[in-house]
């Protein structure tokens, strides 16, 4: 089996790749995947396919080039934290942002349970006005 930073490390090479259906690969049914309040996609969404929607497709509708660059993964066991950026240009407005952002991870019988994001929400926002 999978440790939990094996799966999340899985996540972010397929990130990296393009790869959305390695990225959703390894997220359980019942996963909670919490953005930050004040990010332009807040909210909690359980699932594979509310998470699809509601977070990557909602992201690439508003943004273009929208990036995660990972900086640091730290292993703690059933949890695992990733440190890194986020980078795009919104669609609207063609205004560039880049913001710091930490994503907490927890992980459960080879598969992701919970996911949440902590971020400079401003810096995302700004670039929407």
């Amino acid at each position: 089996m999978r440790t939990a930073y094996d799966v999340v490390k899985a996540h972010y090479d397929a990130n990296d790749r393009r790869d959305m259906d390695g990225m959703l690969a390894d997220i359980a049914p019942d996963c909670r995947w919490t953005e930050m309040a004040g990010f332009p996609c807040a909210g909690t969404y359980v699932g594979r396919d509310e998470i699809f929607r509601n977070v990557f497709l909602a992201l690439g509708e508003m943004f273009d080039g929208y990036s995660f660059k990972l900086e640091r993964l730290l292993d703690a066991g059933e949890d695992v934290v990733a440190i890194g950026v986020y980078n795009g240009t919104n669609k609207r407005t063609g205004k560039d942002f880049t913001a710091r952002v930490v994503h907490v991870w927890g992980v459960a019988g080879d598969k992701i349970r919970r996911f949440e994001q902590f971020t400079d929400t401003w810096r995302v926002v700004e670039s929407m006005h």
